[in-house]
């Protein structure tokens, strides 16, 4: 009997530490499920509280305090930039205007590296650089407006060499010869009808200046290209020019010859604004091989 009842004892005892395993792990799924939920609700309101922020931004007109703090902080921002643009600029405006003084400042030098003395010497260090720079620029900016010399032709040929009567200053670009550009050539230029007939013609009654606005590196090899005769007796470039109100103006006191003998054939006025008598405004040439201009002057030229 003793025994039966241990064996009940401990049967009752195992139903009980079954029993109780159980309820733990129902308790344990319950917090699972329970901490799921929550999860579930937290990610749920995330989503949630995002999408209401979306549609505020986009169907909400941000309040008026918002507004003013977004354009005060634009300002700000903006304003140090400019600030900040505006040292930059200072700074390297303040560089550039020491190495020109530094550069052109400085005495010339021989050959042999040796220092030239000019009239400014006697001044103190900083001075001597300052007057050297600005009479750089002064010669500088004097050398574009004004000719090159007060006599750009050399005197007229005595006897027995002949000189003709009349001098003829006529214009390279859009009078003798028109630009062109395509994709297969490039750049070139073309000539104007009549071009040789006017040299050949009117080379001995006028002494032919070709006299043009252009570099004498352009222009030097098409002056060659339209006169292989050597028709042309001179040939004057823009630095013989003289800078007025934005236009290079050809002016024939500076020739060396007698106004009263001089014939000047441009297309723009302006070239010979400056004796306006002397001047014949050819129209401008744009390319067409239909052109008479060039026959109708020199039989002009001719008959005068």
């Amino acid at each position: 009997m003793a025994a039966a009842a241990a064996a009940a004892g401990r049967a009752v005892a195992a139903c009980g530490a079954r029993a109780a395993l159980g309820a733990r792990r129902v308790r344990a799924a319950l917090g699972r499920a329970a901490s799921g939920t929550a999860g579930t609700d937290a990610v749920l309101r995330e989503r949630l509280r995002r999408h209401q922020a979306a549609e505020g931004s986009l169907g909400h007109t941000p309040s008026p305090e918002v507004e003013e703090e977004e354009e005060r902080r634009r300002r700000e921002r903006m304003a140090a930039a400019r600030r900040l643009a505006l040292r930059l600029a200072g700074l390297l405006g303040a560089g550039t205007g020491v190495a020109l003084v530094y550069i052109f400042g400085s005495n010339a030098v021989d050959e042999h590296g040796a220092k030239i003395p000019d009239e400014f010497d006697d001044d103190p260090v900083g001075i001597q650089q300052l007057r050297r720079t600005y009479k750089y620029f002064k010669d500088y900016r004097q050398m574009i407006i004004e000719p090159t010399s007060p006599k750009l032709l050399p005197d007229p040929l005595c006897e027995p060499y002949y000189q003709p009567p009349y001098t003829l200053v006529i214009e390279l670009t859009d009078v003798l010869l028109h630009p062109e550009w395509s994709l297969v050539t490039g750049w070139r230029f073309k000539k104007r009808p009549g071009i040789e007939s006017l040299l050949q013609q009117l080379a001995p009654l006028y002494e032919i200046v070709v006299f043009t606005s252009e570099t004498g590196m352009t222009a030097f090899p098409l002056i060659d290209s339209v006169d292989p005769h050597g028709f042309v007796s001179y040939r004057l470039f823009r630095d013989a020019t003289r800078y007025m109100d934005g236009h290079h103006v050809k002016d024939i006191s500076c020739l060396n010859r007698d106004p009263a003998k001089v014939v000047v054939v441009d297309c723009r006025r302006e070239a010979f604004c400056l004796q306006p008598y002397n001047g014949l405004a050819l129209p401008r040439w744009d390319g067409s091989s239909d052109d008479r201009a060039l026959y109708d002057l020199t039989a002009f030229l001719k008959s005068g």
